[in-house]
């Protein structure tokens, strides 16, 4: 029998033209996908078949299982980013592709989807350009504007949660390689973030005083190797996202903290990383920092949002491939992303900024980054960068962050488009210390995101 198509091929793009055209920027071709998963459970309603399964969008050329490599890469360009696409056909990059994920509590942490779905159509900006409830309290938890009209939303909406948990702990391992995929720097490294505000499973407040005025604590600190153990960086954000964030830091060599200047953001951290301050989470400064936000480019995607937990490594470590000495990149999975807005910004309160603007793309359904690329201040690419999330289950086993499996990142890419360095960072289990992943654990506050404990880090 055959298969009728109730849509055409071109149906999706002409309606996402459409709907950008008409200021329409919600999830969903046929209806919103977040009407149709608080009816149902599923995401996949609102949506035609093409852009559900790889196999119909491809008309079979590609299916679940497969791999796209620089042999077939030609054939699903419109389906990746430019540099993702050089990276596959000239530097030996190789995705691996898997069924698309319709269920939105398999693509963030549960309680957050639940806190969207439960505060949906409350979020305003006020008169600074800040997101409040409508009396005007700092918002509560969850995405403000699961369907976006600007690309202000889109941004705003990610930059209040980076990491969508309450309180997240990472064990980080990284890698910095140069052009001939040399292997120059190594560190171990934790990261620690808190929510001041927008929390939605942890009560505990982080300070006996008002908190109302602060955004989230982050704290970065190194471990390894022994010149660096000791380097550690405490950054306290304010609500009002026009102020830039108190960036605190321990050097073992002045044996002190220090303050550092609060807009210097488009600096390595360590020798050799390709990741800055600016960059994290492809939102790394506070959303009025930016500005001249607007929309470039909407449509299916593959990106690595699922399947990307790697349960055969006791911790959780990743196997990689490509480049001369093949290990370039992280093996990652990918999927069809039925609906990607890419957004392009300016740093305009960065007079001295290396870069002269950046686009990122979001997943329409969660306003999750899923890649970066920033351009010089001659418009050239400049820097890329691409990350992989999961749930934290399958066959082999399951992570719990309370109730639920746990969902995170599993690793990125920092890529300099121009020099052709490279650093892989993965999130592990446990690091030399006894450091360890946490989730919603209030006592991190006090561990991991204070001044003291910054000295006591470092020291």
């Amino acid at each position: 029998m055959a298969h009728i198509r109730k849509y055409d091929a071109g149906f999706s793009r002409r309606t996402f033209l459409a709907n950008t055209g008409k200021g329409l920027l919600r999830a969903g071709v046929l209806c919103s996908a977040w009407s149709a998963f608080g009816r149902t459970g599923s995401a996949s309603n609102a949506y035609p078949d093409e852009l559900l399964s790889i196999g119909e969008y491809t008309r079979g050329k590609l299916s679940p299982g497969g791999e796209i490599s620089a042999g077939n890469v030609e054939q699903y360009k419109e389906l990746l980013n430019p540099i993702l696409f050089k990276q596959i056909k000239e530097m030996g990059r190789r995705l691996r592709v898997t069924e698309a994920t319709s269920d939105l509590y398999r693509l963030s942490p549960h309680e957050y989807i639940e806190a969207t779905l439960r505060h949906a159509g409350q979020a305003t900006f006020d008169k600074v350009g800040n997101v409040v409830m409508p009396d005007g309290r700092p918002w509560v938890g969850g995405i403000p504007f699961p369907e976006p009209k600007t690309g202000l939303e889109l941004f705003a909406s990610h930059t209040l949660s980076w990491g969508r948990h309450d309180v997240s702990f990472y064990a980080t391992q990284q890698y910095d390689l140069n052009g001939e995929g040399e292997l120059k720097y190594e560190y171990t490294s934790c990261w620690a973030e808190m929510l001041a505000n927008g929390r939605v499973v942890v009560d505990v407040r982080p300070s006996n005083g008002e908190v109302s005025n602060k955004l989230r604590y982050q704290s970065v600190f190194f471990l390894e190797p022994a010149d660096s153990n000791g380097v550690a960086y405490l950054s306290i954000w304010p609500y009002d996202q026009s102020k830039f964030p108190d960036l605190y830091g321990y050097l073992p060599a002045f044996k002190r903290v220090r303050r550092f200047p609060t807009n210097q953001r488009f600096e390595p951290l360590v020798a050799g990383s390709q990741l800055y301050l600016s960059d994290a989470w492809g939102a790394g400064d506070p959303y009025l920092t930016w500005g001249n936000y607007r929309i470039v480019d909407r449509g299916p995607m593959l990106a690595a949002v699922s399947g990307n937990w790697n349960s055969q490594s006791d911790n959780w470590q990743k196997t990689t491939h490509g480049g001369a000495s093949g290990n370039l990149f992280w093996d990652t999975t990918v999927e069809l992303v039925p609906e990607v807005i890419v957004v392009e910004a300016e740093p305009v309160k960065f007079p001295r900024a290396p870069v002269s603007k950046k686009r990122v793309w979001f997943d329409a359904r969660t306003s999750l980054p899923l890649a970066m690329i920033s351009y010089d201040r001659q418009g050239q690419p400049f820097r890329y960068f691409d990350g992989a999330y999961s749930i934290y289950e399958d066959s082999n086993g399951r992570v719990l962050d309370g109730k639920h499996p746990y969902w995170s990142w599993t690793s990125l890419h920092a890529f300099n488009i121009q020099t052709g360095y490279m650093s892989r960072i993965e999130q592990v289990k446990e690091v030399k210390g006894g450091h360890r992943m946490r989730v919603n654990d209030p006592e991190v506050y006090s561990k991991y995101l204070t001044v003291s404990a910054l000295q006591r880090l470092g020291g």
